[in-house]
């Protein structure tokens, strides 16, 4: 006889606690709470084995919203940054794409299929604490890129909204007001549920990249046509900066405040899960959709970086540089302004329309990758309560959190701009750091190396960016100071709960149970480490005398070693041996109390006996007791696993007893 049970484990709640009658809006905010992997796939998804996948393609649509929605502002950021010499400087940031982002991240794609990301490779490389605080550190990066690219989103489309001729003028004093409702609709569409965004996206990256094609072809057409533009403009740069190789020098070195063209790998990886594979792969080898992820990446990094190329290049030589300062007409819209200044106030509607509508939907993209991340994480470590693997409780906070932010920028693009670019560069940074530890791992000594020396780049760009905008640092250390502090303050407070996923029990192990129904079983804790395993039968004498255990009542050992105490939940799996004439029951788990607090429930329920444990006192601080407890798994075991039942358990007639001698 084997005994398994999965899911939470511990009592079911019977009479008038289970009676009581919850209120519409918490089942409400908790719909959709899924599987403990954090496996969320946006808001209104179904589990994974019934969810539709998509053509590559449409999924590369679902990123465009953020990669592509950057053309709103790109252009002017570029000419505000490098002046004259933006075009040169979008070449190294479109190399940098192809040749260091594209090979990083396809690779990231191979070896995290399931949407985990860069983030998950790095854990995999730093155990324990140490992976879960550079993990936690990731996350406040990454939180600052995906934030900043709904707020900086939102205030662009703002931006886009009050410079049209045909608003009125008195919008533009409104600015923030109207970037919180963007942000609030933003909010309320994912409350109500996601269920189409590739759909929608398809069409907004469709009309939106053939607005743009048409701005950029005619802007061609006027460089083209007017003869003097470019000789103007290189006779500009020679005055302005005399040597060809300062020209590029200098492009060399302010590239890094293009950071913002780089947007949209990470996510790009993100959404995985919604690509389409092969008939009959599987989950362990789903060799299709990391095919189709590759050519995701390509794919977009392609069309991207030739209209950053081009678009880099008609605004520079078309808009005067003056009009890209702040408070210029075509500050964070260079290309809106190319559409009403060439193509008339009509088409330039059109455009600002669609702008508009994909910088507002791109944070729609931002919002589904903090949906993909937190669950990911936070609940697994224990450090969130089980509500953020929900959809709507998150989005509420999500959208608390970019209301503040975009009262402390004012809703300003330019202002934002610096800390959006230092969550991009770090999290691009990691992933380069991690292709690079991987490759070394698998002995590619060439890839490795190759990767090393994007990661230094990568390096280089990140924290050039750092000193010269520190605000985007600053932001981010406030997100990782709060999410730390908010993880270990609800690690600490979930201390107690039972932590077990699944228990299992071996035929040997279910075997001691067998005959004992509705008897008292009386389990014995001792420590696995001791030297002394040679006394089990001292130790059975001893105990039955201590605590009046009767001759007749089987008495059995249990041992659990302390495996990675950085982890929160497992699935316990414990085996029964006979060891010097004593029965053994032997578990591993990052925390005893609580797993111990777990089996005794799981014996009750399963195997219907009445089991009671016995602890010794442990020496030692108090304080640093508890300590032991929340971080190295053990600590003073006996109390805390009577306060853990007790906790579980409110019936103390059914609870397991808990003795101390």
């Amino acid at each position: 006889m084997t005994g398994t049970s999965t899911g939470p484990i511990g009592p079911s709640v019977t009479g008038p606690r289970a009676a009581a009658r919850p209120g519409r809006l918490r089942p409400w905010l908790l719909e959709g709470l899924v599987d403990k992997k954090g496996n969320h796939l946006g808001p209104g998804q179904v589990p994974q084995a019934e969810h539709k996948r998509h053509s590559w393609w449409k999924v590369m649509c679902l990123t465009g919203v953020d990669y592509f929605s950057t053309l709103g502002y790109q252009p002017g950021i570029a000419a505000l940054a490098a002046g004259l010499l933006s075009p040169f400087a979008t070449i190294v940031l479109i190399l940098l794409t192809l040749l260091g982002a594209l090979p990083v991240y396809r690779r990231v794609a191979k070896e995290s299929p399931h949407g985990e990301g860069s983030i998950a490779m790095l854990e995999r490389h730093l155990p324990k604490w140490a992976g879960k605080v550079f993990v936690l550190v990731l996350l406040g990066f990454a939180a600052t890129d995906f934030l900043i690219t709904m707020t900086l989103s939102a205030a662009d489309a703002t931006a886009h909204l009050v410079e049209n001729p045909f608003i009125p003028s008195s919008w533009s004093n409104h600015t923030l007001l109207i970037t919180l409702l963007l942000l609030a609709l933003l909010a309320a569409v994912f409350l109500r549920g996601f269920t189409e965004a590739i759909g929608i996206a398809v069409v907004l990256v469709g009309v939106y990249l053939a607005l743009n094609l048409v701005v950029v072809i005619v802007g061609l057409e006027h460089i083209v046509t007017a003869p003097q533009v470019i000789p103007d403009w290189t006779s500009a740069l020679f005055t302005s900066y005399g040597s060809p190789w300062l020209m590029v020098g200098i492009a060399v070195l302010v590239f890094p405040k293009l950071a913002l063209g780089l947007s949209g790998f990470e996510t790009g990886v993100a959404v995985m899960p919604q690509v389409k594979g092969e008939d009959g792969e599987t989950e362990q080898n789903p060799v299709g959709r990391i095919r189709g992820t590759r050519t995701l990446l390509l794919t977009a990094a392609v069309i991207m970086s030739s209209f950053l190329i081009t678009s880099s290049f008609i605004t520079t030589l078309l808009i005067p540089q003056a009009q890209f300062q702040p408070g210029g007409e075509a500050n964070g819209r260079a290309l809106a302004y190319l559409a009403h200044e060439y193509l008339g106030n009509g088409f330039g509607t059109v455009y600002d329309a669609s702008t508009i509508l994909i910088l507002w939907f791109a944070g729609a993209s931002a919002m589904a990758g903090l949906l993909n991340l937190v669950p990911r994480y936070l609940p697994r470590y224990g450090m969130a309560p089980e509500w953020a693997r929900a959809v709507r409780p998150l989005v509420l906070v999500f959208a608390t959190i970019a209301f503040g932010v975009t009262w402390a920028f004012d809703a300003n693009v330019d202002a934002q701009s610096g800390a959006y670019a230092t969550g991009v560069l770090v999290l691009m940074t990691s992933a380069s750091v991690a292709v690079t530890l991987s490759a070394a791992q698998r002995g590619a000594r060439r890839s490795a190396v190759g990767f090393g020396v994007i990661s230094a780049v990568f390096v280089y760009t990140t924290i050039d960016n750092i000193i010269e905008r520190p605000d985007g640092v600053r932001i981010a250390s406030l997100f990782i100071v709060a999410i730390i502090a908010v993880s270990f303050w609800s690690r600490a407070r979930r201390a107690f709960e039972l932590r077990a996923e699944s228990i299992t029990l071996d035929a040997k192990a279910a075997g001691f149970f067998a005959d004992y129904v509705g008897r008292d079983v009386q389990l014995v804790a001792h420590d696995p480490d001791s030297p002394e395993q040679h006394s089990l039968a001292f130790k059975e004498r001893e105990q039955r005398i201590e605590n009046h255990i009767p001759a007749e009542d089987p008495i059995i050992f249990l041992e659990v070693t302390v495996t990675d105490a950085s982890e929160f939940s497992t699935k316990l799996r414990v085996t029964g041996t006979i060891r010097n004439g004593r029965r053994v029951l032997a578990m591993s788990s990052p925390v005893v109390a609580n797993s111990i607090a777990a089996l005794l429930l799981h014996l009750r329920d399963v195997y219907r006996v009445k089991p009671n444990v016995y602890f010794g006192w442990t020496e030692g601080n108090p304080v640093a007791n508890l300590l032991r407890f929340l971080f190295v798994g053990d600590g003073e075991i006996a109390p805390t696993t009577r306060e853990v039942l007790r906790r579980a358990e409110p019936n103390t007639a059914v609870r397991p007893k808990v003795h101390v001698g």
